[in-house]
């Protein structure tokens, strides 16, 4: 019988507490291997408190200049075409 989402993100849900001790000791080993340490710390650091914002940039200041455009158009309804 196939698993709904929400079955599938409960049992993953019900292991966060393994699975973080796992981050953890990997984190503290002196045994593991450097970038296995750092990209254990990113992955608890991104659980507890979120991924860093990413600047966005373009041109030649660096900052993305973002133009908005609301326009409201009234249309008769016996004329929708109008």
């Amino acid at each position: 019988m196939a698993k709904t989402i929400t079955e599938i993100r409960s049992m993953a849900r019900s292991h966060t507490r393994t699975a973080l001790n796992v981050l953890v000791g990997v984190m503290r080993s002196t045994k593991a291997p450097p970038p296995a340490r750092i990209a254990a710390a990113n992955a608890i650091l991104d659980r507890g408190w979120g991924k860093a914002t990413q600047p966005i940039e373009n041109g030649d200041d660096g900052a993305l200049e973002l133009i908005h455009r609301i326009e409201r158009i009234i249309v008769h309804p016996e004329n929708p075409n109008s």
